[in-house]
């Protein structure tokens, strides 16, 4: 179809409400890139999709679904190369499993829930991969990005032990040495702090050489010396190099965890892209419950009966419904005052699977393409401009369009002189006539 009709129409402020009840980034790239399709079987498929979604939320709530940051492309396609991830990623992988078992169950926990009247969702539903024991053990061992549980490893547990005990007897050493007679009175403050990873005490500069020790560091305004003293120097240094044992230990837990996901990357990349489109189909119907959106019925007699139709886009206390219809006994109607738009919108979005605000029994016939042009208010001095603009894309409608075309037209023949205007909107209108395509 005519993309560029389609902001005309407005169908891109459909869209934009669609991306807003997505919940991932890659369900608002699927809605973003949602176009209607001209293929009766394909439309028939996506409305049925969203019908059967509409009636799950109805009957079961709505389906749970986390954010997922777009950087999980890139994090797969490590895991697909036998890249180790750093815990970030791998939070982020885990989520994915996590949200595949969750939806799974939202659909199959429950086995009294009766899933025969939803094949479409239950085969969708059905491709998700969840492994919850991966899962559990990437949560259980990263707490979040910058922190790895102490039980991640019996290794690294027992590291953090003795770091512990060790830095609680470097703080009593240095507590009986901030509260000694003797030098409480050469401290700034009776505290112990860190600098450079060691612990060291805040000296007054001009006792500096009062304490035995190494200087690590001085304040912005030279007044205090932070002061390593001689007797913590080598707990200092065993505290460091247990730390430095604990990198190690933690960057092979990190590397232990992403082999457990080397097997199954294609699996996860799979539940990414079905994850985005139960997204996209749960978004569809969300904003189609919304709106009390009805399945149309798909006819193949170039008709469109659309009853209690009402306009997406305006508020429900204040549209007002209207019947329409073409096709049964005429193909072009001629309507003088309301704007159409809105009921050629509900075309295009029941061609992208979206339910339409109308009542039960309203029903289309999927067209080729739909073409529009539309007037709008200009001055006087950009008339001509605007009448060349109309005859423009008039043109272009005339090469394109066939007999299984809906066309529609906004004050046809406006712009210049009214009789001159009134001759060639007959001639035009007369020509889509001749070609059989449907003409509002």
């Amino acid at each position: 179809m005519e993309q560029k009709f389609f902001n005309i129409l407005e169908y891109d402020k459909i869209i934009n409400i669609i991306c807003g009840f997505c919940s991932t980034y890659i369900g608002k790239e699927k809605a973003a890139s949602l176009l209607p399709s001209c293929d009766k079987a394909v439309v028939k498929s996506l409305l049925d999709e969203t019908f059967e979604a509409s009636t799950i939320i109805l009957r079961k709530g709505c389906a749970s679904i986390f954010p997922i940051e777009s950087s999980i492309d890139v994090e797969i396609k490590y895991i697909e190369s036998n890249n180790f991830l750093q815990a970030k990623s791998l939070l982020n992988i885990a989520n994915i499993l996590k949200n595949s078992r969750e939806l799974y169950q939202y659909m199959f926990e429950d086995e009294s829930f009766d899933l025969s009247p939803f094949p479409k969702m239950k085969d969708l539903f059905s491709l998700l991969y969840f492994n919850e024991g991966i899962e559990k053990r990437i949560f259980s061992s990263i707490i979040d990005e910058n922190t790895i549980a102490d039980d991640a490893s019996k290794v690294l547990s027992s590291l953090r032990r003795t770091r512990r005990n060790m830095e609680q007897g470097v703080r009593e050493k240095l507590a009986n040495f901030i509260h000694s007679p003797s030098y409480s009175k050469y401290l700034m403050d009776p505290i112990v702090t860190i600098r450079s990873d060691r612990f060291v005490i805040p000296v007054k500069e001009e006792f500096k050489d009062n304490i035995n020790g190494s200087i690590l560091d001085v304040s912005s305004s030279g007044s205090t010396v932070y002061i390593e003293p001689s007797s913590v120097f080598e707990l200092n240094n065993k505290i460091n190099r247990i730390k430095a044992d604990e990198a190690i230990e933690i960057e092979k837990i990190l590397r232990n965890l992403s082999l457990l996901l080397f097997p199954i990357a294609s699996k996860i990349r799979t539940d990414l892209n079905v994850i985005g489109k139960i997204d996209l189909i749960f978004a569809k119907a969300k904003y189609s419950n919304s709106i009390n959106g009805i399945v149309p019925v798909l006819n193949d007699k170039k008709q469109i009966a659309l009853y209690g139709a009402r306009h997406p886009l305006i508020d429900k206390a204040q549209v007002v419904p209207v019947d329409i219809s073409i096709g049964n006994g005429y193909s072009v109607l001629l309507i003088t005052g309301p704007n159409t738009g809105g009921k050629t919108v509900c075309c295009l979005m029941a061609f992208a699977g979206i339910l339409i605000p109308a009542d039960e029994g309203s029903s289309l016939y999927v067209f080729d393409n739909i073409f529009a042009d539309i007037g709008d208010e200009q001055s006087i001095q950009e008339s001509l401009s605007t009448f060349s603009s109309h005859m423009f894309n008039i043109v272009g409608i005339l090469s394109k369009a066939s007999a299984k075309s809906l066309i529609l037209v906004d004050e046809l023949g406006s712009g210049t002189d009214p009789t001159e205007g009134a001759s060639l909107a007959i001639s035009i209108l007369e020509e889509f006539y001749n070609m059989g395509a449907s003409v509002i």
